[in-house]
C-alpha cells in the first residue's frame, strides 16, 4: 500500500515538475515572453504563476483521491465503544 501511494506521489511529482521547470526555462531563455498579455491586460508570468498554484492544488486532491488506505478491521477496540 505504501509502495503504491508513493510511485502515485512521484509521478505527480514529476508532472508538476515539468509544469515549474517549464515556467523556469520561458522565464530564462525567453523572458520578453513573459510580458505578453494575453487575457485582460494580465501578463503571461502572473497568469503562468497562479496557473501553477491551481495545477499544485489539483494535483494535491488527485492525489489524496488515488492513494489507497489501510483497511480497518471492524472489530477493533474503538469500535465497539
Amino acid at each position: 500500500m505504501e509502495a503504491h501511494n508513493a510511485r502515485i506521489g512521484f509521478i505527480l511529482f514529476a508532472v508538476y515538475t515539468v509544469f515549474y521547470g517549464s515556467f523556469v526555462l520561458l522565464n530564462a531563455l525567453a523572458p520578453a515572453m513573459m510580458e505578453i498579455k494575453p487575457v485582460a491586460g494580465i501578463n503571461l508570468a502572473i497568469l503562468y504563476g497562479f496557473g501553477l498554484i491551481v495545477v499544485a492544488l489539483v494535483l494535491a486532491l488527485l492525489y489524496g483521491a488515488m492513494c489507497k488506505t489501510e483497511p480497518s478491521d471492524s472489530g477493533d477496540a474503538e469500535g465497539s465503544k
